[in-house]
This record gives structure tokens, sequence and C-alpha cells, in this order.
């Protein structure tokens, strides 16, 4: 995509910083990162995906882009995995100063803030477009993360969960929605590195009732907003952080999905791919009739296409639509075929018609 696209698209969706653009890894349906604190799963993606403490500004103490690695040093990877709704984190920092011995919101934090469907505009309460309802309890549970959810996960987390979910929808927190684990060999108010992996869903509508939920679909290519802040305390009894390091370099992102960064789910990268894979999908159009439309999904360049429909007959068109004469349980098979090779995938059963 050009530079002129992304401001355009940027623009579109009204999202912060124009022009820039995230990546977000897919892993291999056979390589889900395990959640255990352990970044090894994490060595198959490239650098280029990682977003470091240089992308941050301090929106809120007046140091903007003066960071000092040697106080405060983060990394960040995301990754998704095809088929799955949910967005995969690598956290891993260095602080020179670790403050999380207390069991309230005084702790280092990473915030994160996520709007699946770029619906915009505020998320949280004291923000309601309304005055009038921004002190009204009610409007938590009728508003606050509904459209798009913050995090405020605790680094790390001593006696406590994991995260606070600012919002009226704390089970997302839980699984199946959302997990984690860390590792780090600190005490508070030491020095030293901590890695945390985790996993959330992002949801287009999460009200209190989870059964009205409705999480936003993945798929490849898709935008989607999202930022995240780090919130570092260097002092046990300060009132308040002595930065909040925000990737959208606005503050408000923690409370308006319209403050955030575009992020986009990239497709797998080529050098985990066979060069050539069959895979198709279909659809009955008419029961009664038994005649079923299939889709070629196959990977790499297919110069020629071969399907065996299980009931003697054949096509070799890319997207054929075929009429079963009779009932039954069909085995069909697609096989392809291309400069770098050849390649099959049967379905067995699935195209069952009575």
């Amino acid at each position: 995509m050009t530079p002129t696209c992304l401001i355009l698209a940027a623009l579109a969706f009204g999202l912060e910083r124009p022009g820039v653009e995230y990546q977000v890894f897919q892993f291999p349906p056979n390589q889900i990162p395990r959640i255990d604190g352990d970044s090894a799963d994490w060595s198959m993606v490239p650098d280029s995906y990682t977003i470091g403490s240089k992308e941050l500004r301090d929106t809120v103490k007046g140091q903007g882009a003066n960071h000092d690695p040697a106080n405060l040093d983060v990394k960040v990877k995301v990754g998704w995995v095809k088929g799955l709704n949910q967005l995969y984190f690598l956290y891993e920092a260095h602080d020179n100063y670790w403050d999380f011995a207390r069991n309230d919101l005084h702790n280092d934090i990473f915030e994160v803030v996520i709007d699946g469907d770029l619906s915009g505009g505020p998320l949280i309460r004291q923000m309601h477009p309304n005055e009038k309802l921004r002190k009204r309890l009610d409007t938590h549970f009728r508003f606050h993360g509904i459209h798009a959810q913050n995090y405020h996960i605790f680094t790390p987390a001593m006696g406590k969960d994991w995260t606070m979910v600012w919002g009226c929808q704390p089970w997302i927190k839980d699984l199946p929605y959302a997990n984690s684990a860390c590792k780090y060999d600190f005490k508070p108010g030491d020095s030293g590195k901590l890695t945390l992996e985790f996993f959330i869903t992002p949801f287009d509508h999460a009200p209190a009732d989870k059964t009205k939920a409705i999480p936003s679909q993945l798929t490849e290519n898709k935008l989607f907003g999202m930022s995240w802040a780090v919130l570092d305390y260097d002092d046990r009894e300060a009132d308040t952080y002595a930065g909040f390091w925000n990737l959208s370099h606005k503050t408000t992102m923690y409370g308006d999905a319209s403050d955030l960064v575009a992020f986009r789910l990239m497709p797998i990268e080529k050098k985990l791919r066979k060069p050539i894979e069959a895979d198709w999908a279909f659809q009955v159009l008419n029961g009664p009739d038994r005649t079923v439309a299939f889709h070629d999904r196959s990977y790499g360049k297919i110069t020629s296409w071969r399907w065996d429909f299980g009931d003697g007959h054949s096509s070799q068109e890319r997207h054929p639509i075929h009429r079963y004469q009779e009932p039954g349980e069909f085995i069909v098979t697609l096989y392809v075929e291309g400069p770098a090779g050849q390649a099959r995938r049967a379905k067995i059963w699935d195209i069952t018609l009575p």
C-alpha cells in the first residue's frame, strides 16, 4: 500500500498517526504460541514486526520523545491465527525500578486498547458525548467498554488479577476469552527484565451480559484500531506514574477509539508455507436439487485444477458448480499443479447429501 493510500485509509477510519500502519504476524495453525511466559514460540516472528520504545511518546509528563532506555525499554510483538478471533502478545520490558507491591492501580502497567471494527469514538463513561451521563454509574453498564475495550495489564501482577478490564465486562479477561503468563526474577523496587505473554479476544459488542457479546471477526488484511501505553512508576510512594509512554502519541487513546493507531492482520509469511498448497471450500446452493458450489482456496502459483467430485464426475474449472444425481456421502478431492509442483486436498464426507 502506498503512503498516500495509507493516509487516506487512516483518515477514513478516524485513526491517529496517519500514514502509520503496524503489522500483526500470522502464526501457522500448528504453531500457535503457548501462553507460558517463554518467548521461544515467537522466534519465527521477523524483527520487522517488533514495536519498540522508540515508537512511544510520553504525552503526560512532558518527556515527549526523550526516551531513556536505561530507565525503561520495551518491545512488543502481536500475532494472530487464521480461524481464531484472538490476538496474541509478547511484551518484553527492561525497567530500572519495578513497582508492583501495592494492591491498587499503583503498579507498572501495560495498558492496551482495541477497537476491532473501527467503530471509533469514546469508550469510557467519563468521555460520554452526553456530559450529563458521565458521572452516572448506570452509564458504566450501558456504555463503558462495549464497542472497544481497555485492559490495564499489571506488570507483573502480584496477589491480584493479571489485568483490570476498565469497563462493564470483566468476564473478557478470563478463559476462554483471554489468558496470560509472565516470567521475572526481581522483587518490588528491583531492576530487571519481564517477559509477558497473553491473548485477548476483541469484541465488536461486549456488554455486561456475555450472552449478547459479538466477537470481532479476524480475517487476513483486516484493518483495526489499537494502541497501548506503558505507565511507568519509579517511586512506591509517588501519587502517580513517572511516564505515560503511548503508541498513539495522544493521551486520550485510553478512552477514545478514534485516537488509536492502524493495525493490519497479515497473511502467513511465504517462508512458512509450501510453494503450493491445495485447499477449497463449498456451499450447498440447493439441498433438494443436490447442487453444490466449490471454491478454490489454494495457495501458490496455480496453473491447473482438477476436481474429483466422488461420484464419477470431474471438472477442470477453478470454481465449479456440480449437481449430484444421487444422495450419498462423497469424498471430494482437488488436485492443483503449477511450476513449483503439485498438491491435493481431499475432504471425506464433508459433502453429504440426502
